[in-house]
């Protein structure tokens, strides 16, 4: 047993992200469900960059991308991913890692219905991380798909969710004098059964 009460109490590491996401909502200005998402390259070089959290499901935490993007094609070499979600105004920290899965079919489609026309027709007309000539000639691809696909476009083919499953999950809030409260979270092998261990600052 741990000495876990307050903002880290309960038995379920998903609940506890949610309720300090809600937290967060209410506090952080902008973007509240960011995430600084890892990957690494084949050669083991590691890559980080910014993107947004769309759910937290009962066992795994769900973004989504152009599946042609450099985040896709490592993480799917890879099979595994890390991200940390950091709230400067609640001065707490979610740190995660595990294995990825798609998010593919209904589910991915449901939530790209859910995002603005502009996003949709956006999704369609950049090829994300690739070399690009000039925002004209971006804005004129995005006219391009516009007209081609008019204001109710599919979800493009090369476009979904990734679901990271963690085997590893850690919480931390910041304490005085740098004293800070850690807790990581481990379930090896989607086991579901957590242990959980209070870490030094």
């Amino acid at each position: 047993m741990t000495d876990r009460s307050g903002i880290f109490a309960g038995d379920n590491p998903f609940e506890i992200a949610r309720a300090w996401l809600s937290e967060a909502e209410a506090a952080e200005i902008n973007d509240p469900n960011a995430i600084a998402l890892s990957t690494v390259d084949a050669d083991g070089m590691p890559n980080a960059r910014m993107v947004l959290l769309k759910e937290i499901e009962d066992a795994a935490f769900v973004f989504y991308t152009n599946y042609g993007s450099v985040k896709a094609q490592e993480i799917e070499a890879a099979g595994k991913a890390a991200f940390v979600m950091h709230w400067k105004s609640l001065r707490r920290q979610i740190r995660v890692r595990g294995r990825v899965e798609r998010v593919a079919g209904e589910q991915a489609d449901e939530y790209y219905a859910s995002r603005s026309l502009k996003s949709r027709l956006g999704a369609w007309a950049s090829r994300q991380s690739e070399p690009l000539a000039s925002r004209a000639t971006l804005m004129a691809e995005v006219a391009k798909v516009t007209a081609r696909h008019g204001t109710a476009p599919a979800r493009p083919p090369f476009w979904g969710g990734f679901r990271i499953v963690p085997s590893e999950i850690e919480f931390w809030a910041d304490g005085q004098f740098r004293l800070h409260d850690r807790f990581r979270w481990t379930a090896p092998d989607d086991s579901q059964n957590w242990h959980v261990v209070r870490l030094n600052p």
